[in-house]
């Protein structure tokens, strides 16, 4: 029994062992900046030490935990803008897939909004929603708009000949067609996309942050660097990075949950799982 653990320890173990090189070379980076900036090498006015640093993100998180109200308001405007926008951009281009003259029409104003910089559209958003949460999930919508479109409509028009006379050889409507095998063949690059636009999307809510609002990450972040606390804006700067992981590392979560054909030992494991509900069934 006691051999049990250890042999599920050892291939953790051996897991870790290419991450040491990576960890031992982040360390020597954090021991040299923090020497520079004591020694005076680098001004603490512009770029302070590792330590203060962790300080005021050890104050952020635990002693005062100011962080969290703001955190998770960014993080909402960022995924209800997200989430709007994917909604468009996936009706239009499925739309644009099977009616080309709906393509034709539509493209080009696309193309304009996604040319629009996102920043000029700021002032513009701010009138029309207000200063509320409207306006920076309204932003988050128009900015990840594009690659989510662009990737989902390339994936639905790409054609595969072959397959679909097999699919209309066997009788498959071309309801069937769509369903069956050009949205599924369209997936990769459809989660390509939902990946860009998230993190596009979190780009429109700080943007809109810093240019009016009274909550939120990027107004922390305002906050401290007018102060000239730059410790602090650098943790604030941070957790705007941690919302991007959690974020981006969702949706690889879907994409290797959904998309499990390309990953060999998704495919092998689907495989079995069907294999066993088969034979449950011959069973019964």
């Amino acid at each position: 029994m006691s051999d049990a653990p250890a042999s599920r320890r050892a291939p953790m173990l051996l897991r870790l062992v290419p991450l040491l090189p990576h960890l031992a070379l982040f360390a020597t980076l954090l021991i040299l900046w923090e020497v520079a900036v004591r020694t005076g090498l680098i001004t603490s006015i512009m770029i302070p030490e590792p330590s203060a640093i962790m300080g005021a993100i050890w104050e952020l998180y635990v002693s005062e935990r100011t962080i969290y109200e703001h955190f998770f308001i960014t993080f909402t405007e960022a995924v209800v803008g997200f989430l709007i926008g994917a909604a468009i951009a996936v009706t239009i281009a499925v739309l644009s897939s099977l009616w080309e003259p709906f393509k034709r029409y539509v493209s080009p104003y696309a193309i304009v909004l996604n040319v629009t910089p996102g920043i000029a559209l700021t002032p513009v958003i701010i009138a029309w929603f207000g200063y509320g949460m409207g306006s920076k999930i309204a932003l988050a919508a128009i900015i990840c708009f594009f690659p989510i479109f662009v990737n989902t409509l390339t994936g639905l028009l790409q054609r595969q000949d072959e397959r679909e006379e097999l699919f209309r050889s066997v009788g498959a409507s071309e309801r069937q067609v769509f369903l069956k095998l050009r949205v599924p063949s369209a997936l990769p690059l459809v989660f390509a996309g939902l990946k860009i636009g998230l993190t596009t999307a979190l780009i429109g809510a700080v943007v809109a942050e810093f240019a009016q609002a009274t909550a939120g990450v990027g107004v922390l972040m305002s906050r401290f660097s007018f102060r000239l606390d730059m410790a602090s804006s650098i943790a604030a700067l941070l957790s705007m990075t941690l919302i991007g992981l959690i974020l981006f590392y969702t949706m690889e979560f879907l994409d290797d949950r959904i998309v499990f054909w390309r990953r060999e030992t998704r495919r092998a494991e689907k495989s079995r799982a069907r294999a066993r509900a088969w034979k449950r069934q011959l069973g019964d």
